[in-house]
């Protein structure tokens, strides 16, 4: 039974809506079994939703009505972005025209701007430090993401991540180009930094090493299970980009058919628990650094991408 074209666009914003906070809770599991402690469950994410959509939505009084608009307008941002990659499907489905990979990559940047103004909206000195920290971390790391897909889009001379995916799935003469493999260099360093995983991020709530923490300390209730889940689709999506454009682009759907996508959530599965293993021993395996050294990995990324982009033309 093939399945509609427009429930297969509904699935794949479900998707990401389902899973991501499975896949947050399943590393921060890891996380802790590494570190030889037994650690929350796997569904914990969940769990913790349910409970702040439960509470009473509080805003400050020195907040505006920036404060109430950012999470909403990151959650949607996000809802957009599964719209426009293939997360369940390798062929384009009737939204996916709206954007190319570069508009993908400026909706994920402009979530990003929300989460910033709603930690200066507040005017609290903690909102204040997490967004300014957060800034310099994109003054380098979103214009790699963009040149990141600037590179995929130079090596498949395509905008489509539908043409890369095709592309890399059935030419291993591409795959394993100097231009891909810098690609996917680049993109693994950055999936540390847009995920927490950089070693000057620290999940320990102490104002030394909060950034992202920091933005949301005044939030709480519904507006603060917005944001969580905002953030932990977005990892989500950088990761459904890194496996399903560069990394590994087999296992999804071809026709559209109800046993082709179970097939392809089955993949899902397998493959993001590989990269989250993967991206968890990393994180747990390196001592921390400096704040001010942030930039010495995202520099390398920087490079990793301009070298990409410059095979391409050779």
């Amino acid at each position: 039974m093939v399945i509609s074209s427009i429930i297969l666009q509904i699935c794949q914003v479900l998707t990401v809506l389902a899973l991501s906070p499975l896949l947050h809770g399943f590393i921060q599991k890891v996380e802790e079994r590494i570190q030889r402690g037994k650690g929350p469950s796997i569904f914990q994410p969940y769990k913790d939703l349910y409970k702040f959509f439960r509470k009473e939505i509080l805003i400050p009084q020195s907040a505006s009505w920036v404060f109430l608009v950012s999470p909403i307008a990151a959650f949607v941002a996000m809802l957009i972005v599964p719209l426009l990659i293939p997360v369940l499907t390798n062929f384009p489905l009737p939204f996916s025209n709206m954007g190319d990979i570069l508009g993908g990559a400026l909706v994920l940047t402009l979530a990003n701007f929300a989460f910033l103004l709603a930690g200066l909206d507040s005017g609290q000195p903690f909102g204040g430090l997490g967004s300014s920290r957060v800034a310099m971390l994109a003054i380098l790391a979103e214009p790699t993401l963009i040149l990141v897909f600037v590179g995929i889009s130079f090596f498949d001379h395509s905008m489509l991540p539908f043409v890369a995916n095709h592309l890399l799935a059935s030419n291993m003469t591409a795959y394993l180009s100097p231009a891909h493999l810098f690609l996917i260099f680049s993109f693994v360093i950055l999936l540390t930094v847009e995920t927490d995983r950089l070693p000057i991020h620290s999940s320990i709530p102490y104002e030394i090493y909060m950034i992202d923490e920091a933005r949301i300390l005044e939030y709480g209730g519904p507006l603060l299970a917005i944001i969580k889940w905002s953030s932990w689709m977005k990892q989500f999506i950088l990761y459904t980009i890194f496996l399903n454009v560069f990394l590994l682009p087999w296992g999804l759907s071809a026709t559209g058919s109800l046993v082709s996508i179970l097939l392809a959530i089955g993949f899902i599965i397998i493959k993001y628990t590989l990269v989250a293993l993967f991206m968890t021993v990393v994180d747990t395996i390196q001592s921390r650094l400096r704040f001010y050294r942030y930039q010495e990995p995202l520099a390398l990324s920087f490079l990793f991408a301009v070298m990409a982009i410059v095979a391409t033309q050779i």
